[in-house]
């Protein structure tokens, strides 16, 4: 019971939903990018939503199956025969493969990816050293006993594609939105700004117009958290993703909302990006709107098999 990877690609790394209760230690929480793409495609092959998974990021990965699986992806622009978003039945010897074209997939299997928990996760941590490395050529990982029963369903389009490019990421203001001028308020809603190649899985860094501040000050820190947007002294914000630290003093300006951050996982460099204010309320309501409409989901893909 395991799968070969005959091709890694770059960046290419186990992740579940995340370690969680460690933050008090400094742990980041990590896991997938996107934990809703990660959650439909662990639906659809019969996994619990919090099953480990293949997240894919740049070049190609091909993976060789041991025994017969179900398989489904999500997530960005990719090349591969497997049609985004459906569970499809791989025989042992069959092969898959895909190939990057921009953004992140996440690639679940039947059974899911049975590597050994640390903290209570699978998350690969790549800055930490948690859970291993990211993945090689001819690596092989094993996996979890799953069902090979498919189903004739598939995911929403806008949940299984969620290709990157050009991205419109709702936010709330943060606690430190106030200490930025007027000027700098105005240009953070209304001007784009473009991913630059020092981001990762830690976060992504944004250039575009400079951000100033009323005030230099030191600040202590304080807790951040994934989708945190802090302000640098230089004004290049940095957009906090799944890998980021616990703590920070860099002022927090605003914070991308719950159900935007699977745009986020998509920001690539070269990407732009611009954001839009909107209320905690509104924030809430689609967030419980989305959560509503997972749990109809995940009805209907029971009730298929």
């Amino acid at each position: 019971m395991q799968v070969t990877l005959l091709r890694a690609g770059y960046g290419t790394t186990v992740q579940d939903l995340g370690r969680f209760g460690w933050r008090g230690s400094g742990v980041s929480v990590s896991g997938a990018l996107d934990p809703h793409a990660l959650r439909v495609a662990n639906l659809l092959v019969g996994n619990d939503e919090s099953a480990a998974a293949l997240e894919v990021a740049l070049g190609t990965v091909r993976l060789r199956f041991g025994d017969e699986r179900l398989v489904a992806w999500c997530g960005g622009a990719f090349e591969s025969e497997l049609p985004r978003g459906r569970p499809t039945l791989v025989r042992p010897g069959d092969e898959l493969q895909l190939l990057a074209k921009g953004g992140r997939a996440w690639l679940a299997i039947s059974g899911g990816i049975d590597v050994p928990r640390v903290l209570g996760s699978r998350s690969t941590d790549l800055r930490s050293g948690f859970a291993g490395r990211a993945l090689r050529d001819d690596d092989v990982l094993p996996l979890g006993r799953g069902s090979t029963r498919a189903i004739s369903g598939f995911a929403p389009n806008e949940w299984s594609n969620t290709a990157g490019g050009k991205s419109l990421l709702r936010v709330v203001t943060g606690a430190e939105w106030a200490r930025l001028t007027p000027e700098a308020q105005a240009a953070f809603l209304n001007q784009p700004f473009t991913v630059t190649q020092e981001s990762d899985r830690m976060g992504a860094r944004l250039k575009g117009p400079a951000l100033e501040r009323l005030q230099d000050e030191e600040l202590v820190s304080e807790p951040v958290t994934v989708g945190t947007i802090q302000l640098p002294p230089g004004g290049d914000p940095i957009l906090l993703l799944a890998d980021c630290q616990t703590i920070g003093g860099y002022p927090k300006i605003a914070h991308v909302i719950t159900v935007d951050l699977a745009g986020a996982a998509q920001l690539q460099a070269g990407d732009v990006v611009q954001f839009r204010e909107v209320s905690l309320g509104e924030a809430h309501q689609l967030l419980l709107q989305r959560e509503r409409d997972r749990a109809w989901f995940r009805v209907g893909v029971s009730l298929l098999r």
